[in-house]
């Protein structure tokens, strides 16, 4: 009776504290019964809910709704699919419509209950995302494009943040209503939205997944050295192993949801249509660098790279916020400005964009595509030991990017005439097919491409192997820049 009357006691305690939440001033119930009652029906859903009673589970949820709607923010979370199973198995119209005002309702809510769990955007976009899903075949075009307004509120308000399954309604509602309008500027708008915000989402849990890789890499070393035992290095690793499953669940997600959308709008977006649709919005828009900046990444994913808008449009970028993605595209701006001007500031333009953009770039696999920019942009110059050392750096960060070896190869292949002193005339050659052979093995789907840069390479001939007492499969000590062992082929 003490312990009852102790827990009783803490439980009415915790509901007069709560009442710093003015939507809801008690957390339980105003009374020890109501509270008692709040309870005992959580425990009722949860047991139904986990038994997949749905409705069951609902006559529990509708009871904590109406009476102490900031019991638990468990009876929001997992309304999603208690609801989407009621509505999928209702045979009555009007109920299964009762349902899904219900399901909304939860939406609409959930903010003012638990402001710190469910933020408006997030809830802004399921209420979007749930009206789409249930009630957009009998809407009105006005109708579609107030739902189209929620949709986008939403993702203004989450950006990074926004869920893939926000993204995928939000692009297709952008779809129909280019295809029903002609209208093509609201997909090219939500594809604009899509490059700038789910490229951050991307980068931002990359770098969250390797923080906790590097804490687990941290630990193992410990372990190693006999300082904590297996159980104890096993508890410390759960948690950086979950968030690192979590985070590489998002990266999946986020790039299958851009790799859809880049799918899906690629009819609507030639490089004609982007250019006439940003020439006036760039004109119109110069000091509004988010507009500029989903321009930029549009353009630059449209392939749209050689077009004067995207350079423009790039420049002021760069100029008022350099990035690591204004800085890459610089790069590629002056190596295509070289291939077309032949002037070699544009190389060492190049260079120094692509310097700055590993410098600012986050993730491994930024600074690996940086760096092989770097070395190609060192290989064009013809400063072929920095270009190696460079496309180094890039496996450093991506051991298995087959074509930073094939590049390492190409280098050795055209180092011929470089070499000429070397004690056996195309020696170098081995060493090229080295790194063929080397980029098959870490990366199978550059094989194609390395077998064709083998089959150009002309090897020492017979005569010079027997004049040295050379024979197949013998090593041999390629000097010169490359300074590598090889074997006699």
């Amino acid at each position: 009776m003490k312990k009852l009357f102790i827990a009783t006691l803490l439980l009415l305690s915790g509901s007069f504290l709560f009442a710093q939440n003015s939507n809801c001033p008690f957390k339980y119930g105003a009374t020890e019964e109501d509270s008692l009652k709040s309870l005992e029906q959580i425990t009722n859903f949860n047991m139904f809910y986990k038994s997949k009673n749905y409705v069951d589970a609902y006559e529990a949820w509708r009871y904590l709704v109406a009476n102490s709607p900031c019991c638990w923010d468990g009876i929001y979370t997992n309304a999603q699919n208690l609801f989407g199973a009621l509505i999928k198995a209702e045979k009555d119209s009007l109920r299964r419509e009762h349902l899904i005002d219900t399901l909304i309702y939860s939406y609409e809510v959930r903010n003012l209950y638990f402001p710190e769990k469910f933020s408006k955007g997030y809830c802004l976009g399921f209420k979007a995302y749930n009206t789409m899903q249930y009630r957009v075949k009998s809407m009105d075009f006005d109708q579609i494009k107030e739902l189209e307004n929620l949709f986008i509120q939403s993702v203004e308000l989450e950006k990074e943040k926004t869920q893939p399954a926000i993204w995928d309604k939000y692009f297709q509602l952008s779809e129909g209503i280019t295809k029903a309008s002609k209208d093509t500027s609201v997909v090219i708008e939500a594809y604009g939205r899509a490059t700038d915000y789910l490229d951050i989402s991307i980068n931002n849990s990359q770098v969250q997944y390797e923080k906790q890789v590097a804490v687990m890499d941290s630990l193992y070393e410990v372990y190693k050295q006999g300082t904590i035992d297996t159980n104890y290095f096993v508890e410390l690793c759960k948690k950086p192993a979950a968030d690192t499953a979590r985070q590489m669940k998002l990266i999946v997600n986020y790039r299958k949801t851009l790799a859809k959308i880049e799918k899906a709008v690629a009819p609507y977006a030639s490089c004609e249509v982007l250019e006439e649709l940003y020439s006036e919005k760039l004109a119109n828009n110069k000091e509004d660098l988010s507009a500029i900046n989903k321009m930029v990444m549009t353009m630059a994913k449209g392939g749209c790279v050689k077009s004067p808008i995207f350079k423009d449009a790039l420049e002021i970028l760069h100029k008022a916020n350099p990035n690591r993605n204004s800085a890459y595209w610089m790069g590629n701006l002056s190596l295509n400005s070289f291939g077309s001007t032949k002037d070699n500031a544009e190389i060492d333009r190049a260079i120094n964009y692509f310097n700055e953009a590993v410098t600012l770039s986050e993730t491994n696999e930024q600074k690996a595509d940086a760096n092989f920019m770097l070395a190609n942009a060192y290989y064009i110059k013809g400063s072929y030991s920095e270009a190696r050392s460079a496309a180094y750096a890039a496996l450093k960060f991506q051991p298995n990017m087959g074509k930073a070896y094939i590049l390492i190869g190409d280098l050795y292949a055209n180092s011929v005439g470089r070499c000429s002193g070397d004690d056996i005339p195309l020696a170098c050659a081995w060493a090229a097919a080295d790194k063929y052979a080397k980029a098959v093995a870490v990366d199978p789907n550059c094989k194609e491409n390395a077998d064709k840069q083998r089959a150009k390479l002309r090897f020492p001939s017979k005569e010079d192997l027997f004049k040295r007492g050379l024979s197949s499969g013998s090593t041999y000590h390629v000097g010169c820049w490359i300074q590598e062992n090889t074997t006699v082929r």
